[in-house]
């Protein structure tokens, strides 16, 4: 009874081994579709397909023009600050301006108590008036001295003396005219004026207050904003070219952009150069000039500077995508007539935002990669795409448990 009972388990436990078994073969067996796409595409199956290719983006290498672009980081900077002080003391009595107004040069700002300036010119001309009359007596006395001189009747002593004194009074002439002159420019100094055009910052004084002429502050600063510059610095190793066209009377034109460098703010040229290099960057200043007619720019501003050099003429062009580094250098995937692709290394010129201009090593009208270079190697088929291809896997890749069950049953 106990032989039975162990034989009757061995043959159930080698029933489910091999249930088991034709079980797993059940569920690894590809459906005919599946196997019927893998025969078809897969590299030397027995339905003899292509092997599988590469979708990749590509286009064909240009020629034409490529500005060459020097970018550097500028700061805006006016061409006169002015700070507006008084130069005569006394009370302000106006303040005639407002805060951020723009003014022009000329234009009246405040007013100094002028009462003390007309008093002072009052007496300088009560002076010169007296030292007139003063004068023109001497005068004719010189002459009465004269005449009777001739007739014998004085001595020579007497008219030179008589002549030494209205030489004196001549000179003190002078004197009170300067003094009358000195008091009205005082006058003039009461009323205090823009210097310069441009636009006003904080008042830095109230009416009321007694101003001096040795205040640190003054009154308000007046900044220049039209015309405006921008101060920036480049390279040494582009100084002879730049140089060169500048002395020539070039006008090198200078863009003045945002801090994210979508949006252009200006345009200007460059006006100048420093006349020495920077021995710790090796780098050189410059200064270009904008009209800022708009009021774009405003003083202590950072900009990204973009001042075009030269233009290169006839050079191969392609799209900055399309240029790979690597241990060789640069290179791009070029691709072959037979849909194959090449690695060529290049020599790169000059950039122009995305358009990358190549010296050597690529000639116009050659189909280069630009999207799908990480999939690539030196002879790779490819599909060439007109637009950014699809990630998916090859259609002979072991799918997942449920794909292999949807298959089954769907050719079941």
């Amino acid at each position: 009874m106990q032989k039975g009972r162990m034989l009757l388990g061995i043959v159930v436990v080698a029933a489910l081994a091999v249930g088991g078994y034709y079980y797993w073969q059940w569920r690894m067996e590809p459906s005919p579709a599946a196997a019927a796409g893998a025969t078809k595409r897969g590299p030397g199956g027995p339905g003899g397909g292509a092997p599988l290719r590469t979708p990749v983006v590509a286009v064909p290498a240009t020629q034409g023009d490529v500005d060459v672009i020097v970018n550097g980081l500028g700061t805006v900077t006016p061409l006169r600050t002015v700070a507006v002080k008084t130069r005569v003391d006394g009370e302000l009595v106006r303040v005639l301006f407002e805060e951020g107004q723009l003014v022009k040069e000329g234009t009246l700002l405040a007013e100094i108590d002028p009462r003390a300036f007309q008093v002072q010119l009052q007496q300088a001309e009560g002076q010169l008036a007296r030292d007139r009359a003063l004068l023109e007596n001497a005068r004719l006395d010189l002459e009465r001295y004269n005449t009777l001189f001739q007739q014998d009747s004085i001595a020579k002593q007497q008219v030179d003396t008589q002549a030494s004194l209205v030489r004196q009074y001549e000179g003190a002439i002078r004197m009170d005219t300067s003094q009358v002159e000195n008091a009205r420019l005082q006058l003039a100094y009461a009323r205090i004026s823009a210097p310069v055009s441009g636009r006003l910052g904080l008042r830095q004084v109230d009416p009321g207050n007694i101003v001096h002429a040795g205040d640190a502050n003054g009154i308000v600063v007046i900044t220049q904003l039209e015309p405006i510059s921008v101060l920036y610095t480049i390279p040494q190793d582009l100084l002879p070219a730049m140089m060169k066209r500048l002395q020539s009377g070039d006008v090198i034109a200078v863009e003045a952009w945002d801090r994210e460098q979508t949006a252009k703010l200006a345009d200007g040229a460059l006006a100048s150069a420093d006349n020495q290099v920077d021995p710790q960057t090796g780098t050189v200043k410059l200064k270009a000039r904008f009209a800022n007619s708009d009021h774009a720019l405003f003083p202590q501003q950072f900009v990204n500077v973009r001042m075009k050099l030269d233009t290169l003429r006839n050079t191969v062009i392609v799209p900055a995508a399309a240029v790979q580094r690597g241990s060789q250098g640069m290179f791009v995937y070029v691709v072959q007539p037979d849909q194959t692709v090449a690695l060529r290394t290049v020599k790169l010129g000059p950039a122009d935002g995305q358009r990358q201009s190549i010296a050597d090593g690529l000639k116009a009208d050659e189909m280069v990669v630009t999207d799908g270079t990480d999939r690539l190697r030196p002879g790779s088929q490819v599909e060439v795409a007109s637009a950014r291809p699809e990630i998916k896997p090859p259609a002979g890749a072991p799918a997942g448990k449920g794909a292999r069950r949807r298959a089954k049953d769907s050719g079941g």
